[in-house]
């Protein structure tokens, strides 16, 4: 679905798109894997610019915020992902932005205001991307510096007060240096307003210091250098940074049976009793739709996030061989404060502070043969992190306090190598294998009332304290495409993913302690498994009706074991187990296509069917996968966009875009599908009901305006007013079986005017 796919050629038909998803440029068509692909036309035109925007474009792939944060990612692919945002798990889809690896869902969240294209890559990428491309990987691909003066300005405005102001220039060349800058500014106020709490202070209940939460504040830069010092060698530098300062996502009361609570801390004369309980009446604020206003417990509630990027590529010609190392740091400075449970009531209240920071170093060798039948691609790859993060954790008006620290260490290297051999004119084989190697250690830390006379330290684990985790893999691929015709092929591919093992820092299980396990922490001294997956896919790629259709399909079968499934544990301090208890087939059909029935018309979407189911889940000793459910993986998706060019001269012209995009109910949590509440989560009280989103644009563009070209858009998001929910978390029967719910943005809408130059 790409505007650019759009370009008018000579026979008035589809442009071709370029991607460089194997580590070289080719036809999007000629890729033997399931592919999406948008270009900067399409991304400009849709104001699309961080990876939160981009779940409509391709099937089978899902992006939501994490619950109550807006710069936190859950990406779900052909039903991998994963729920916890944590510094100490890791993605199932691999994130990368100009080839540099962006490691972990806090902070992945960010406006990159250049865009050049976005590719999605569907299936596992084990053997070129590496460890954690399990369900497939995003690559963000920015407009690089060209050496000639051209730029753009513009300034939107819309409902809640949403102000933003977004350049780029691109300065001419001088010498061997080109530079390029870009950069955003945006506020908006907050979609829910905080209203005086109800509750006098003499109930332990606390006035809020806000007036509003789901606002957003934010600022991003983006500076290029590209240095061309000889012919044969070009030298891109490049330095991003952003910085959230805002409320988080309101933690909307969905539903609570104050019966399931313990009932001591009702009974004023019990030690659990914190003159709380008296003052409980959650149901009151249980509500099924989305609020528009709320009374809080907070005196403090934010999010906030500062992030920036180093990287340096090289990229050297050698003729028939390109050679290119790309270089990168990342840190990340990251922070929350939450008021957990969507009342006045000093129900649940959690703070975490992280600092994250990441290194990664990659060599590639991309070439071929004199007579080109035969073309590979070599590398290595190494990559070090380290994450850390503190979490000061307050229910029941202080009755019960943790202090929930964690942090982790990771190394990892690589060695891989992929061959493209064209058997025939028609026939290519593709095959190719990567080893990976990784070594992990944790630290954890958890004190039961913090700083009072009753404090407890129940895990004090540092670093080295525990056996590392290592962890060897290799990750094999094959594919074989046959071109039909010169422009319908078909291809079959099998691939291997990896998804790395590793601890749960956040875990509160503790059993007797054995020499074997000092502490007691059974999951920090036995770490969880890597997940695995064998993926099957055949598909077909095409230009029909005169290059005026592009169709292309694809099947999958995949084959998972050791699945990485978080379970919430909402007793005691917020915590979860990583459990490897199952294995599952999870197959599908995906269906693209792109239409320009005429030069002013152009119609794109997609389609997908998704079928999972466990074979195998073991739970207290029991095959329970009958009665689990799948997290984020609806049955079906769709979308579908249309641009109509309505009117052109040399005024300028008029384009009328619109967006739907089609999600199926979906779980949350991999929860018992039928279970007493009382004893267990499950699942369908944290189940997402399907919904369908409209986006609509109407852009005046090219407006010749004193040598520049102008633009004016109207635009609204959301605009028939989707009010499902779209994200959960569930508490528990140890919390009433409290649950909050998450909702997708509200009807937004404004306008924009720019000038480009």
């Amino acid at each position: 679905m790409d505007q650019d796919r759009a370009a008018t050629v000579e026979t008035g038909g589809l442009g071709d798109i370029v991607v460089t998803a194997q580590k070289r440029e080719e036809r999007l068509q000629d890729v033997p894997i399931a592919i999406s692909a948008i270009g900067a036309d399409f991304l400009r035109s849709r104001d699309i610019g961080s990876i939160d925007q981009i779940g409509t474009i391709a099937p089978n792939v899902k992006v939501e915020r994490s619950p109550t944060n807006k710069t936190v990612s859950q990406i779900a692919m052909r039903g991998s992902v994963t729920v916890n945002p944590s510094v100490l798990f890791e993605p199932a889809v691999g994130l990368y932005v100009d080839g540099v690896y962006i490691a972990k869902a806090q902070g992945s969240i960010f406006d990159i205001a250049d865009l050049e294209r976005v590719e999605v890559l569907r299936g596992p990428q084990g053997t070129l991307y590496g460890r954690n491309t399990l369900a497939g990987a995003i690559n963000l691909v920015t407009r690089k510096p060209s050496g000639e003066l051209r730029g753009s300005i513009e300034a939107s405005y819309g409902n809640y007060d949403m102000k933003r102001v977004k350049g780029t220039i691109d300065l001419p060349a001088f010498g061997i240096f080109s530079i390029k800058l870009s950069g955003q500014a945006q506020k908006r106020d907050g979609f829910i307003d905080v209203v005086p709490n109800p509750y006098p202070q003499a109930f332990l209940a606390r006035p809020s210091s806000v007036d509003d939460t789901n606002d957003l504040n934010q600022r991003s830069l983006f500076a290029q250098v590209r240095v061309r010092p000889a012919d044969s060698l070009t030298i891109d530098y490049a330095y991003d940074y952003s910085r959230y300062r805002q409320r988080p996502d309101f933690a909307q009361l969905h539903s609570f049976n104050r019966n399931g609570l313990p009932q001591d801390i009702f009974d004023p004369n019990s030690p659990g009793y914190a003159g709380a309980g008296a003052f409980f009446p959650l149901d009151l604020y249980v509500r099924t739709q989305r609020q528009s206003s709320a009374s809080l417990d907070a005196d403090q509630l934010y999010e906030r996030l500062r992030t920036d990027g180093h990287s340096l590529t090289l990229a050297w010609d050698l003729g028939t061989a390109e050679l290119k190392s790309i270089s990168a740091h990342r840190r990340t400075r990251w922070s929350d404060a939450l008021d957990l449970d969507g009342s006045p009531l000093p129900v649940g209240a959690t703070q975490r502070f992280t600092r994250y920071r990441s290194f990664s170093q990659e060599l590639q060798l991309t070439g071929g043969v004199a007579d080109g039948r035969l073309k590979y691609v070599v590398g290595g790859y190494y990559f070090r992190d380290k994450g850390e993060t503190l979490g000061p954790q307050s229910f029941f008006a202080g009755a019960t306090s943790f202090q929930a620290d964690y942090g982790q260490h990771t190394r990892a290297a690589a060695a891989y190598a992929q061959v493209d051999f064209d058997l025939t004119d028609r026939l290519v084989l593709t095959g190719g294998i990567r080893y990976n190697h990784e070594r992990k250690d944790v630290s954890r830390l958890l004190v039961s009332g913090p700083g009072t006379p009753a404090e407890l330290t129940l895990i004090d684990i540092g670093y080295g304290d525990v056996p590392d985790a290592v962890y060897n893999s290799f990750s094999p691929a094959a594919s074989l495409r046959f071109d039909l015709t010169e422009r319908v092929n078909v291809y079959a591919r099998y691939a291997r993913g990896f998804k790395s093992g590793g601890f749960n820092g956040e875990t509160t299980e503790l059993v007797a302690a054995t020499a074997a396990c000092p502490s007691g922490a059974i999951e920090l001294c036995q770490p969880y498994r890597p997940e695995k997956v064998d993926s099957y896919e055949v598909g077909l790629k095409s230009r029909l009706l005169d290059n005026r259709l592009q169709l292309n399909i694809a099947a999958f079968w995949d084959e998972h074991r050791d699945i990485q499934l978080s379970v919430f544990r909402g007793s005691g301090a917020l915590s979860l187990s990583v459990l490897n208890a199952a294995s599952s087939r999870i197959r599908g059909v995906e269906l693209e296509f792109t239409a320009r029935p005429s030069s002013a018309f152009t119609v794109s979407g997609s389609f997908a069917l998704l079928d999972a189911k466990y074979k195998r889940f073991i739970d207290g000793g029991v095959d329970v996968s009958d009665n689990r459910a799948f997290p984020h993986a609806p049955r079906y998706t769709a979308s579908v966009s249309t641009d109509w060019r309505v009117i052109e001269g040399d005024w300028g012209r008029l384009n009328l875009l619109a967006d739907l995009n089609f999600v199926d109910s979906y779980y949350t949590y991999p929860y018992a599908l039928a279970a007493p509440p009382s004893t267990t989560q499950v699942a369908g009280n944290s189940e997402a009901p399907s919904r369908a989103i409209v986006n609509a644009r109407a852009i005046l563009a090219d407006l010749p305006i004193g040598g520049m070209k102008g633009e004016i858009s109207l635009w609204a998001r959301n605009l028939f007013q989707q009010r499902s929910p779209s994200n959960f978390i569930d508490f528990g029967p140890s919390f009433g079986g409290m649950t909050l719910a998450f909702y997708p943005d509200p009807r937004t809408f404004g306008a924009t005017f720019g000038l480009r130059f």
